[in-house]
């Protein structure tokens, strides 16, 4: 007591080594990344105990997890530091006689919104506002240790607890549910204190202690806790009065109109580890062992709080999210509960104004999921989803599906591992709430660079990385065994349509930014006596060389697996027509700020290189050009029509709602046209129609959905954002399943639609590249479609690669784009393909005729592998037998399954704000009334008589008849 007694009276400790981290904080999982995943999944428990209490207490939006009723909240109260201070304790913004203004919210602890005279704690939650870019909050409960040692415990409380607001809801929580989740002897420690806290009779918000509970760093003083106490000398409280709900309001109200409120702030220092505890929040830090030493002073100034001005301040103060770590790094929040309390704060604040979302399975959901996944697990060894009746195969899919979700969503994000002190986040800015913004930020409001330009793939598949195999077996030969095209095999379900639309959306999706030739290259040995020109002009070489990707990995970090960013953003967002920045967004406008896409005749305009100005212009060639034409005619279509509509719209209102409609119409053409016609079976039709809007109206669908699925019951437009468990991002893996270069051919001819008859006769390297924009004009943008329309793509099998890709020049490089694709791959981590299929939940190939029935490629199979386990995952998929009317085999589409509903569903635009709100009445209709062929005929309405009568404009056209064929009937 002596050493208390000595630092009450202001006497400085003798200055010592503040104590190292490692000395007094401990990492759940033993690493602060994998304590990071594990309190992300906390924080989403404790977002669904925010609907249980929306729930059970009906309230009209989602609440506080905790703190839900304030009794207090002014931003007019000071905070002034000791001349006195302690040497030790002089840090940062803690200087000697520094003051400054506080907002104060006092209130309840329940996450329930009860009467004042119901057993509960009380809190109190400070924001020191020391500069603009610079803020310090304190949060405080009136009891001096927390019901739970760790932040599992803590959640476990907080599920058992939600909603119980009657006390035999109470007492079944206490009594029986936490010792089931917990056991009895740490249920009966939590009761303990809990009933401690709050069975204890309060008078006033002014006459209690609160107390930190965990500990903050103060600079180099070390680990502290704080505590807020009230000023001596404050008067006494009447008892409560019966029937008053909100007597603790009151009462502060009275006692502010007559007098200033006071409270002292206090520290206590860290002395080791098991006298203080930094990540046990149920131990105390006991105050005749550790000093109480006073700092500060806060002052809640004399005032009258039943004006106006008083209510409004309060209900804004009622709305600031505040948390322990907005703040500096020298006072960085220490141990497990604190840093349990950066995800819990910031999900639960971000569900609570609505820039964050959850949307668990109902019970139903769960159980019926369990035995059908079972079910499911045990009849697919006999009888593949593809082979099953349509109901029950969608059952089957929908199943795979969930399984994908949990097992087959890895985050790469270089997130901070241990956590750090941040300021307070801005206000968000109202435009991007109803805008796209140039580079993706602020899809998911509440993690604004999710998804945005630069941020990096994700995986679906844990890497494998194996530098002894980036060139076994040797990537050319197998380029040239099972790749290289010496026929052409022909899709004969689809037309080039498809195939320049896949590489339209891809361009929209995915870029991996390449090194400038030269600086940082792949070298690719050849086989013996084979040689290679990597430059026009230059001389054969002995490798293949080509641009190396960029990687995010700081340098050194060469034993590990490329992470790539993404050149473009994740979203779908029509970044391919629009651009990816904001410059290159605005430059593609109309002069003067139009809305309107600039055109030259109806045609794109082209820059010095003679490829067009657009949002994404490698690798350019006739496809591209035709599909950028049409979208870019749509754009200012629906530009003319939102004038015409709402006349007082301004032009940057009128470009970025035409870039919403735009962008969700592309979609929308994906999901239910593009898909359908490549994966052509009632099955996929109906599951990807459902997915933009429901399910088929029959009873049994909607039984077994209710059952299985209830979330599928409604187009996933007319759901909740919901990244099912990790960031959303576009993966290495996907990336992989969508190398469909076969699909494009190497012969074109360009016909007239009018007579059928021909024009020209070209090659791939006619279509490409500079040429592109003389022949689409020559062509005109009908004549392009009609040729693209009658014609068939590459199927998307082995020995079909397009031979004008094997000696591709690109960026001054000539490139084999098959070795490249290959040597990509590996390079990048993805799984070779026996285990990228056993990774999606397929048996494992034993021998290579698990693979294919076909002996051509059986035999170069195994003259080129050693064992299926070396197959390279793009030659293992393009040698699986499809189901039926597939273009593409079941472990691509189970990659496709997994992402093609994830790009919708974590899309804000295309959930929550898929809503006339935001993209207008006018937006709402274009989308629900349009498709590829209406689009197609509003800008080439001459096509309408050759376009399929009941297939998607994906599908072969009817060819126009040449006149020369035409004749007369005579006797």
């Amino acid at each position: 007591m002596a050493k208390q007694q000595e630092h009450l009276a202001g006497e400085p400790p003798a200055l010592r080594e503040p104590p190292a981290p490692e000395s007094y904080e401990r990492y759940v999982g033993g690493t602060p990344e994998r304590e990071r995943v594990i309190f992300e999944k906390l924080a989403r428990d404790l977002m669904r105990v925010q609907l249980k209490i929306k729930e059970r207490g009906r309230a009209p939006g989602i609440d506080r997890a905790f703190h839900a009723k304030a009794i207090l909240g002014v931003e007019n109260a000071t905070l002034r530091f000791h001349t006195a201070l302690p040497e030790d304790l002089r840090t940062g913004f803690a200087q000697p006689g520094a003051e400054y203004p506080v907002i104060v919210r006092l209130s309840n602890a329940s996450g329930t919104r009860q009467p004042d005279l119901a057993p509960d704690l009380r809190g109190a939650a400070l924001r020191v506002q020391v500069g603009p870019d610079e803020t310090h909050d304190l949060l405080m409960t009136n009891h001096p240790v927390s019901h739970a040692r760790n932040a599992r415990e803590f959640v476990v409380f907080a599920q058992v607890m939600a909603g119980a607001s009657t006390n035999v809801r109470k007492a079944v929580a206490l009594y029986a549910r936490l010792p089931w989740a917990l056991g009895w002897s740490t249920a009966a420690r939590m009761r303990r204190n809990v009933l401690a806290g709050s069975r204890r009779e309060v008078r006033s918000l002014a006459l209690e202690t609160y107390w930190s509970r965990g500990a903050i760093l103060w600079g180099a003083a070390g680990p502290v806790r704080y505590r807020l106490r009230p000023a001596s000398g404050a008067p006494a409280a009447p008892p409560p009065p019966s029937g008053d709900d909100d007597y603790l309001s009151h009462e502060l109200e009275a006692r502010l109109a007559r007098q200033d409120v006071v409270f002292d702030l206090c520290v206590q220092r860290f002395e080791d580890v098991r006298l203080t505890p930094v990540e046990n929040g149920a131990a105390d830090w006991p105050d005749e062992d550790v000093p109480v030493v006073p700092v500060a002073t806060l002052t809640i100034p004399r005032q009258n709080l039943d004006t106006a001005e008083a209510r409004a301040t309060a209900a804004r103060i009622d709305h600031l999210a505040f948390d322990p770590w907005n703040t500096t790094g020298e006072f960085r929040p220490l141990g497990n509960l604190n840093r349990a309390r950066k995800a819990a704060y910031e999900a639960g604040s971000a569900h609570r104004r609505g820039l964050r979302f959850l949307t668990p399975p109902p019970e139903r959901n769960l159980v019926v999921g369990a035995l059908l996944r079972a079910g499911f697990g045990v009849l697919s060894r006999f009888v593949p989803w593809h082979r099953l009746p349509t109901w029950l195969g969608l059952l089957n899919v929908a199943t795979i599906r969930q399984v994908l979700r949990r097992d087959n969503l890895i985050d790469t994000d270089a997130e901070q591992g241990p956590p750090a002190a941040h300021p307070v986040p801005p206000p968000i800015d109202e435009h991007v709430r109803v805008r796209r913004t140039y580079d993706g930020t602020f899809n998911d409001l509440s993690a604004p660079t999710m998804g945005a330009l630069g941020s990096p793939f994700g995986r679906n598949l844990a890497p494998v990385h194996r530098p002894d195999l980036f060139d076994e077996p040797n990537p050319v030969v197998v380029s040239r065994e099972l790749l290289h095209r010496e026929t052409f095999i022909p899709a004969r379900s689809l037309n080039v349509l498809a195939a320049a639309w896949i590489q339209f959306q891809v361009h929209d999706w995915v870029d991996h930014k390449r090194c400038p030739p030269g600086t940082k290259n792949v070298e690719v040995p050849l086989p013996h006596g084979m040689t290679w020109v990597n430059s026009s002009g230059g001389a054969p070489e002995r490798v293949m060389r080509f641009a190396e990707n960029e990687d995010l990995r700081p340098a050194g970090g060469a034993g590990s697996p490329i992470l790539s960013a993404n050149a473009a953003s994740h979203w779908w967002d029509g970044s391919e027509v629009y651009g990816g920045d904001e410059s290159v967004a605005k430059s593609l406008r109309e002069p003067g700020g139009g809305a309107s896409l600039r055109l030259e005749d109806g045609h794109l305009a082209p820059g010095p290189d003679g490829i067009p100005i657009t949002g994404f212009r490698e690798n350019w060639w006739l496809g591209l050009s035709v599909m950028h034409t049409l979208f870019a005619r749509e754009h200012n279509a629906v530009c003319r029509a939102l004038r015409d509509e709402y006349p007082g719209m301004d032009e940057e209102s009128v470009y970025h709602t035409a870039r919403l409609v735009v962008s969700a119409l592309i979609a929308k053409i994906h999901t239910v046209e593009w898909t359908p016609a490549i994966l052509a079976t009632e099955l996929i039709d109906i599951g990807l129609t459902a997915n933009w809007q429901g399910p088929p109206k029959n009873w049994l669908t909607h039984l077994g959905l209710w059952l299985a699925d209830t979330h599928a019951l409604t187009g996933i437009p007319r759901t909740l954002p919901d990244h099912h468990g990790a960031p959303y991002s576009l993966t290495e893996d996907f990336v992989t399943v969508y190398r469909m270069h076969p699909l494009i051919p190497d012969d074109y001819e360009i016909a007239d639609h009018r007579s059928g008859r021909p024009l020209e006769s070209l090659g791939f390297n006619d279509v490409r590249g500079a040429a592109t924009e003389p022949l689409m004009r020559r062509a005109g943008l009908a004549n392009s479609l009609y040729s693209f329309g009658i014609a068939h793509p590459g199927a998307i099998t082995l020995r079909n690669f397009p031979r004008a890709l094997q000696a591709f020049e690109r960026d001054g490089e000539i490139i084999d784009l098959s070795v490249v694709d290959l040597v990509r791959t590996r390079r990048r981590a993805v799984p070779r393909y026996n285990d990228f299929r056993a990774g999606l939940h397929k048996p494992r190939l034993r021998r290579f005729e698990d693979l294919t029935s076909d002996p051509d490629a059986l035999a170069r199979l195994k003259d080129v592998y050693r064992s299926v386990d070396d197959i390279d995952t793009m030659v293992g998929l393009f040698a699986e037998n499809p189901p039926e009317n597939f273009g593409f085999g079941d472990t691509a589409f189970r990659i496709f399954i997994l992402m093609a509903s994830r790009r919708l569903q974590s899309d804000r635009f295309l959930t929550v704000d898929f809503r006339p709100e935001i993209y207008t009445p006018l937006g709402m209709d274009w989308i629900d009334r349009n498709g590829m062929t209406s689009v197609t005929l509003r800008h080439c309405p001459e096509l309408a008589s050759l376009l399929p009568r009941t297939a998607s404009a994906f599908a072969p056209w009817r060819p126009a008849m040449p006149e020369a064929n035409t004749g007369v009937m005579h006797d």
